[in-house]
């Protein structure tokens, strides 16, 4: 497969933005090429555009060399990013599973991409064969989410490959619950898939979702092309700074607790008359089917909780999708649902 065939013709053909920066090589030391404020706050310079020091930490921690390392403002920057890459709007399309994050069939919609959604089997589970039968010549994206949002399930490895081998544009698997999952996502083998995209971030396990950190792995063709076509100056001076400091820690402990508590709760939704379902999930959330889920929405609302109600998406009618808190915030909720 030749991804550069894939990129449109303006991308390929592109002379991105660049800065005075850019072509310097060396220790910096009057800066007069920015028009920035002289005086030192701090603030008062432009960040890095390619985050230098950050992807070099980001890539001892994964195990990914710097040159196959994006990122981006949230995961959201490269999902609408590789529309831009590889999708002519109105002519070409992307494929889905469904249900699964919102956002892929939002970005598509931003870019006047028609997204084709393949409902996934009951249990959500995933039948590789449909999934690339609703794909044409003209189908330059697919996604797939694992662990799935909303669901909360990952999907068998070999269904996963499947879909790369055999499907003749670009996947983007986005891993963003991968950390709290039982198996280990796609990463150590990127190598073996040149049509890979790899969503990964920072707001989850890292706990880091204010900053607004997410990461693209993929060969360094797709990772350069995605630098050159996002703006120069996409994570500011204080989310790189920040984001620095956090990574010196390990997130291990925290992810410990939260699939220790998730297996707790999931013992005390199980004893609760409310739920009449509970799905396997190996994500930090989990999808439940109740009788009146607005109702039960409701009533957790007006006791200071807040859930996400899934029950009006297709596959996902009853449903609730609840986050695993604190231990205290998991009691609450538990105590709030024998209530009801």
């Amino acid at each position: 497969m030749d991804i550069r065939e894939l990129l449109r013709e303006n991308i390929r053909t592109l002379a991105p933005y660049s800065t005075a920066r850019d072509e310097y090589q060396g220790e910096l030391g009057i800066y007069l090429d920015a028009n920035e404020n002289p005086y030192d706050n701090n603030y008062n310079r432009y960040p890095d555009p390619h985050q230098k020091n950050l992807k070099r930490r980001l890539a001892e921690i994964k195990g990914v060399p710097v040159e196959k390392i994006f990122i981006g403002n949230g995961s959201d920057e490269p999902i609408d990013l590789v529309f831009r890459l590889f999708c002519e709007p109105r002519r070409h399309n992307a494929v889905s599973i469904a249900p699964t994050y919102g956002m892929y069939k939002v970005a598509a919609a931003i870019n006047d991409v028609q997204m084709r959604e393949v409902q996934l089997e009951p249990g959500f589970t995933l039948d590789a064969e449909k999934l690339l039968a609703a794909t044409d010549e003209n189908t330059r994206l697919l996604f797939l989410c694992s662990p799935n949002n909303p669901s909360g399930n990952c999907f068998p490895k070999k269904e996963i490959e499947k879909v790369i081998r055999r499907f003749n544009g670009i996947v983007i698997l986005d891993e963003a619950y991968i950390d709290f999952a039982g198996q280990p996502g796609f990463l150590s083998e990127l190598d073996e898939y040149p049509n890979l995209v790899i969503l990964q971030t920072l707001s989850k396990a890292w706990g880091m979702a204010g900053l607004r950190l997410g990461l693209a792995f993929a060969q360094p063709l797709i990772v350069d092309t995605l630098s050159r076509v996002k703006y120069p100056y996409n994570i500011n001076v204080v989310t790189q700074k920040i984001v620095l400091e956090q990574l010196r820690r390990s997130p291990d402990a925290q992810i410990a607790e939260i699939v220790s508590e998730r297996g707790r709760v999931l013992e005390g939704l199980a004893k609760n008359p409310v739920i009449r379902k509970i799905h396997p999930t190996d994500a930090n959330f989990v999808l439940v089917e109740v009788d009146e889920p607005r109702t039960i929405y409701d009533r957790l609302i007006g006791a200071g909780i807040i859930v996400r109600d899934r029950s009006r998406i297709k596959g996902c009618e009853g449903c609730l999708r609840i986050t695993i808190g604190t231990p205290e915030e998991n009691d609450r909720l538990l105590e709030t649902l024998k209530k009801l």
